[in-house]
């Protein structure tokens, strides 16, 4: 046999992702491709929706030209804005000779574009019947003389053309034409997704036909079938596999070790807060601590909601002059989301310096400092950082589409949301936070009102947009770089609302409201025993104690520490104090939920081998002063043991207090701010409250177990 070469010829107009990644995949196996038609304008119609393509049949007329007299020549003509191959030149040409005819069309279950002609077709007993013009094989003269009849329009229909030479008996004869119905060479995705699997090799992942247990060359995401072209492409040929996971992802990364930090990317960062967010001062507290020069940010805040105005004042007014410049558009604007999305976007396409546009939720807590240099670095169009609710699937991305463009699981979503695969992962959908160059948006992207489509929300229109542009949108979970907060039950009727969010978020509410020495308790033993069987350790945060003592008077009705009281059974209290209970504020759920997550454990630790029910009837708040009540006399608690936490600093806001464990003939005089006492109830602790002599104190007191 003459050893046969094989020369790949393909159309591409620009040098979109899809035609990038085409010609990757081409390197990988060492294909001879050409390239027609590159920086001409394209007339060919918009294929996607609708006929057209002919531009792509004079372009391969032309190149054949030159080509026609090399007999031992095999041509392949492939699309490559939505094509990738899956083995090399050698597979090729073997399964070519074995279909042992001069010209091989790709195949398909679907008629297109003139179902008229299905009839016309030959006869398969198994196999696809129709024709597909993304994928042609064969020897340069054959080739030859069939593109050589074309006379039509660069927008008149390239696969009607070749369908009419096929289904003409006279010319399928004389041309020696047929099918590859068994999908050995070419796999058109489209009608075909359900006989798709990724086969995971060693070195490289295939796509394996089940219908006839083929393994095709190439594989063609055509019709609607793009996205999932793109999932089948995060695999295929080498991107990922189990062995060496991403191989990729390093490739043209912008390396921030080369530059100096004035060379740094100027970033716009958009901020949206569109309903009531927790924990939104430790968001912007985040957004500060970002490891990346404050000179080169930009920032762009939209605020739709009246509560957080406040908020955003008090961050404002502490770093309006952090930033190189800071604007803020509030709810008087009366903007819908995608109004301001699309004005935050627009700022960068205007402004030629802009190097990344940054949008950023106010629900994502970015825990990881270094999260705009990593996207950066990725050097994609557009890219975002995998974000989740802490314990569940729910992400900042979608791994499929249903075919009405709503959400829909990919086969590898839980192992990318879970970090059992790690890489850079191209996906139909994301929100809540991503990167976008400004050089996409001032071209690819640069149609205005990429935010605004009809019956979708903004995040989905920008999606869709991206995608009907042949822009990439890829998601990074190379690294942990954050949550998803909850925002779905937030209650702003209190003072201090985020208290409230202990069920709903609770890492966060951690965070926030637990001492951060809390947990060396545990790994260290860090707690005290001043009196026998006290013990002392630290529970609260500063702000905890500050806000529960807000929370408090802010409510405002102290008890005043009667002995009537009809907030208990039996309306009366023998040693009452002045205080107010957890459930008159609405409290006292959250409360015994803290109880159980955060006292139980130290009541295990120290009086081992009792197990609490972690419940309590008498939660509150006291409030000690000299003029109203300063002390408490002798008496036991009605609890199995009792916690009284210090919400405020001795010396500071108070002076004396304390507490005297009688039976001990032990005084505790010097409560810290956030520590609580933990000590038996009512058989052995008779205990007094010492007088405050100035200021005020405010401890927190619970009987467990009573």
């Amino acid at each position: 046999k003459i050893c046969e070469k094989l020369l790949v010829l393909t159309v591409a107009t620009e040098e979109t992702d899809g035609f990038l990644r085409f010609m990757r995949s081409a390197d990988y196996f060492n294909y001879t491709v050409k390239v027609l038609g590159m920086g001409e304008a394209w007339k060919g119609g918009d294929v996607g929706r609708s006929i057209g393509g002919g531009q792509k049949v004079r372009l391969l007329k032309n190149a054949m030209e030159a080509l026609a007299d090399q007999e031992d020549l095999v041509v392949l003509s492939v699309d490559s804005y939505d094509l990738i191959f899956a083995g090399g030149p050698e597979e090729i040409l073997r399964k070519f000779q074995q279909a042992n005819h001069k010209v091989l069309f790709a195949a398909e279950g679907l008629v297109w574009p003139d179902k008229q002609l299905a009839d016309k077709y030959p006869l398969v007993r198994t196999g696809k019947r129709y024709l597909n013009s993304g994928g042609i094989i064969g020897y340069a003269p054959y080739i030859n003389r069939i593109v050589s009849q074309w006379n039509l329009h660069d927008n008149d229909d390239d696969q009607l053309f070749y369908t009419k030479i096929y289904l003409d008996p006279l010319q399928r004869e004389s041309l020696n034409m047929t099918l590859d119905h068994k999908c050995q060479i070419f796999q058109n995705l489209n009608g075909a997704v359900d006989e798709v699997l990724l086969k995971f090799g060693t070195d490289r992942v295939r796509v394996r036909n089940t219908a006839y247990d083929s393994l095709p060359v190439v594989v063609h995401g055509n019709g609607n079938t793009k996205m999932y072209l793109n999932y089948l492409a995060n695999y295929v040929p080498n991107a990922w596999n189990y062995e060496h996971g991403c191989s990729h992802c390093d490739d043209d990364v912008v390396d921030f070790s080369q530059l100096k930090v004035g060379e740094y990317p100027n970033v716009l960062v958009g901020v949206f807060i569109e309903q009531p967010t927790p924990f939104l001062p430790e968001f912007f507290q985040r957004l500060l601590t970002l490891d990346y020069p404050k000179d080169k940010l930009k920032l762009f805040v939209h605020n739709n909601e009246v509560y957080h105005e406040k908020h955003i004042q008090r961050f404002w007014e502490e770093n309006r002059n952090v930033f190189n410049s800071f604007k803020v558009v509030g709810p008087e604007e009366n903007l819908s989301q995608g109004e301001a999305r699309n004005m935050a976007m627009d700022l960068c396409r205007q402004d030629a310096t802009c190097d990344y546009y940054f949008s950023i939720d106010s629900d994502v807590m970015l825990t990881n400092r270094q999260t705009l240099k990593l996207l950066i670095e990725q050097n994609r169009k557009i890219i975002g950082p995998l974000v989740t609710r802490h314990g569940k699937l729910w992400s900042n991305f979608w791994g499929a589409l249903s075919l009405d463009g709503y959400y829909a699981r990919s086969e590898d979503y839980v192992d990318i949301v879970q970090r059992k695969r790690v890489g850079v992962w191209n996906i139909p959908y994301m929100a809540h936070v991503y990167l976008v160059k400004g050089s996409a948006l001032r071209n690819e992207l640069k149609e205005r009102n990429y935010f605004v489509l009809e019956k979708l929300d903004p995040d989905m229109a920008l999606c869709r947009n991206a995608r009907e542009m042949g822009v990439f949108m890829y998601i990074t979970n190379r690294h942990e770089f954050g949550r998803l907060i909850s925002t779905a039950n937030y209650n702003i009727s209190h003072y201090n609302n985020d208290l409230w969010q202990i069920f709903e978020n609770p890492v966060d509410w951690k965070e926030k409201y637990i001492h951060s020495n809390y947990t060396r308790i545990f790994t260290e033993n860090y707690l005290e025993q001043p009196c026998p069987d006290v013990f002392w350790f630290p529970v609260f945060s500063e702000k905890a104690c500050d806000e529960l003592v807000e929370e408090m008077e802010h409510y405002g009705s102290w008890s005043g520490g009667k002995h009537q009281d009809k907030r208990i059974a039996g309306g009366y209290e023998t040693v009452p104090t002045d205080d107010i209970h957890m459930k008159q504020i609405g409290f006292e759920k959250e409360w015994l939920h803290f109880i159980r997550e955060f006292i139980s454990p130290v009541t295990l630790k120290v009086f081992s081998g009792y197990y609490t029910k972690g419940y309590a009837i008498m939660n509150f708040v006291v409030k000690y002063t000299p003029e109203r009540q300063a002390y408490l006399r002798p008496h036991h608690d009605s609890s199995t043991f009792t916690i009284n936490i210090a919400l405020n600093n001795k010396g500071i806001d108070f002076q004396g207090g304390g507490c005297r464990f009688h039976r001990y003939n032990c005084t505790i005089e010097s409560p810290r701010k956030g520590w609580s006492f933990m000590h038996p109830g009512r058989l052995t602790h008779l205990h007094e409250g010492l007088p405050t002599t100035g200021g005020t104190r405010y401890i927190a007191v619970s009987f467990i177990d009573p």
